[in-house]
Order: structure tokens, then sequence, then C-alpha cells
């Protein structure tokens, strides 16, 4: 602390004069501390947050709402970089592919369409019987396929296109060179598809559904290959690992849970007070970070603490919570994290995206090893000693 000129005998003022201006660079740095770690606000939708995703490079992210633009921004500073406008309804996903040379996105208004991603221009409109929940890029970028809800009489379908990349886009064909039939259960219900995605090299279609049941199709002949039942309720969201060995899925039943992709064991279960919207897998880190929320619908008679509209760090192998971030006032129904692993964006129904840049102590955290009960300890050192003496005994 500096000391301020003070007339002699005046000791009483001065201690104090000191101690205010110890207290005020105090609250400075720690201000700035803070003022490092504030996620960047996004402003460019006007509804409810559907998808957040970054580009294979991690340099753009792209944004998505029920306000029918989506937009791109600068991943590093947030700046809006431009929108793809043409579409009547909402955008429930979109998929960027290898090169961010062309983005598909999927709508509401019945339709599926490729954009130019530099110039924002469409390319093609992919008309379909019923709004469009999903869409996904093959491996190798010259297909697609799309997950389509029931309409009127028509079910619910998967849809898949073929758009060679050296072709020209009038050459396109705009019918599916596969369609995929979703009838009702044998209970008479529809069950929707909520999410598509290619397995590696494109040996299957992974597709999840509203009653919590995961199917894989043959993208050849169109064949179910396998169901399982991992939750309860419908699965909102599944992500991927950059090398596409597991996944994770989100749940309205509270619960996400990791599988291995190629066994399509269960791992691990995350569990929460309120239904998962959406989750991702760091990528270089043992970590998981989980966004939710209650329902939209319950959101203005409740405060946000009760909310829990927050985004949630698990670990991964310990399926223990150790952190959360705050800031949305309404369920996060996007999250999307950066390849490098240095950022994360979430998207809520308040209708912002948030950009989150880690700070160097998270960065640089090491994740404790949980110590073994004493009593298995023990059991442990008496087993090893056993041995020890069998060992001697036998020399």
């Amino acid at each position: 602390c500096w000391t301020p000129f003070c007339p002699a005998g005046n000791a009483v003022a001065l201690v104090v004069v000191v101690a205010c201006v110890c207290v005020r660079v105090r609250k400075k740095k720690k201000k700035y501390k803070n003022e490092t770690m504030r996620p960047i606000l996004l402003k460019g939708h006007e509804r409810s947050i559907t998808v957040v995703k970054y580009n294979y490079d991690g340099d753009l992210l792209f944004t998505a709402s029920k306000d029918h633009v989506p937009s791109v921004w600068r991943a590093e500073d947030g700046g809006r970089l431009g929108t793809f406008a043409g579409h009547k309804g909402t955008i429930w996903d979109l998929d960027i592919d290898r090169f961010t040379t062309r983005v598909l996105t999927a709508s509401a208004d019945a339709s599926a369409r490729l954009w130019d991603a530099e110039t924002g221009e469409c390319i093609k409109v992919f008309s379909h019987r019923g709004p469009v929940r999903g869409v996904a890029w093959a491996d190798g970028s010259n297909s697609f396929a799309t997950i389509s809800d029931p309409f009127v009489d028509h079910n619910a379908q998967i849809s898949i296109y073929d758009i060679p990349q050296d072709a020209s886009p009038d050459d396109y064909d705009d019918t599916p060179r596969l369609e995929i039939d979703l009838p009702k259960t044998n209970d008479g219900k529809r069950v929707n598809p909520t999410n598509v995605v290619w397995l590696n090299l494109n040996e299957a279609l992974f597709v999840t559904f509203d009653n919590g049941s995961i199917r894989l199709y043959d993208p050849v002949t169109g064949d179910e290959l396998e169901e399982f039942f991992p939750h309860e309720k419908k699965i909102n969201r599944v992500s991927f690992n950059k090398e596409k060995t597991l996944f994770i899925t989100s749940s309205a039943d509270f619960t996400a849970k990791l599988y291995d992709v190629v066994n399509l064991h269960h791992l691990k279960t995350y569990k929460t007070e309120r239904p998962v919207n959406d989750a991702v897998i760091h990528p270089h880190k043992d970590h998981i970070l989980l966004g939710g929320g209650q329902e939209a619908m319950s959101v203005t008679t409740t405060r946000g603490d009760v909310g829990k509209f927050e985004t949630r760090f698990f670990h991964l192998v310990y399926e223990e919570e150790f952190g959360k971030v705050k800031g949305h006032f309404g369920p996060i129904n996007a999250i999307g994290i950066n390849p490098n692993g240095r950022s994360y964006a979430s998207g809520a129904e308040d209708g912002y995206v948030r950009l989150h840049f880690f700070d160097k102590s998270y960065l640089d955290m090491k994740d404790p090893v949980p110590e073994a009960p004493e009593g298995e300890e023990e059991e442990n050192d008496g087993y090893d000693e056993k041995n020890d003496d069998s060992s001697d005994d036998g020399q």
C-alpha cells in the first residue's frame, strides 16, 4: 500500500486511509481476475437456442435456434461472421462437413438445406413429408442422412441422400437414395427419432428415439441391426468423442450415460435432479459437461437456483460432480466443446449463447485419485504378504 500525506499527530486517520486503500487494491485485483474468466455473451438469436456446434478445426462456432436463422461465429472472440437465411421454421439440427465447406440444416418447415459455408448461399433444398428433426454428414462428406417426424398419415422416416463433392449441385438428386420407414410399435404408439449419427467408416446409422431406445441401421439395405434401451424416457441428445469410440446420451430421466461404441456396453451413469438436455465429453480430460434444467414450461414460476440452469462438470471415471458454471436464465438446451479443449459454448432457453474460456487453473488441474477404504487396503496388504510368503517358500 502507498502511504498518503497526513498531518503529524493524526495517526488514526493515516491507518484508516491506508486500510481503505488496501481494501480497494485487493478488490481491484479480484475484479480483474474475474474479468479474465467472464464469458462472452453471443446475442444473435431472438428465440430459444436448439443447437451449438464447433467445426472440426474448432475455429468456428455454429448456432441455431427457433428463430429460423442459423449463425456462424469466430470461436476465438465470439465475433459474428454471418447467417444462413432461408428456412421458415425452427432449426432443430445442423452439421458441418470435415473441411467446413458445406453446412447442412434440419428444420421444422419440412426441409433440409445444403449451404455454402463461406458465402452463406443455399445450394440445395431437400423436401420431406414432415418436420426434419436431425441431419448428419457421412464420413467423406459425399452423402448425408436425415430423420423426420411423422406427419398426418406418414410415418417417421430416415432418409439418405447422395451429394458427391465432385459433382455439380445441379446434378444432386433431391429424392433420397434410401428411405427407412419407422412404423408404429405393436401397441399402436408412434416412436419418433431424436438424433442421427454415422458410425466410423459409415458402417451403420446410429439413431436415438423418444422412447429411450437406440437403434442401428444398415445404411445400404436399411435393415435394423440392433436395438437396446439405455433410458426409460426420451433421449434428448447424443454426443461422441472425436474418435467415435465413446458416446454419451442425455435423457429426460435425469441421467446421462456413457457407452462403448464397439460393444455397446454401458460404462458410467451421471445422475442429476433435472432433465439432461445435452452432454459432451472433454477431448483431453476425463471430464463430462452436462446441461439441462427444469422444463421450459415451468421456468417462469421458478428461481434460477432452483431450476438448475447451469453447466455441471462430472468426472468421467468416478461419476462425481466437482463443479458448475452458472449464468443462464433458462434450461440449457445445447452444449458444444472446442476440439482443442480450451473453451466451450452453451445455449439455453433464454436465447443466449455463452462462450466460456477455461482459465489456467482448470487447464492445469490434476484429477485426484480416490483412496481405497481402509478395510480394502488391509485386505490387499494381507493378500500381498501371503503372496510374498508363498514365493519365499517356493524358493
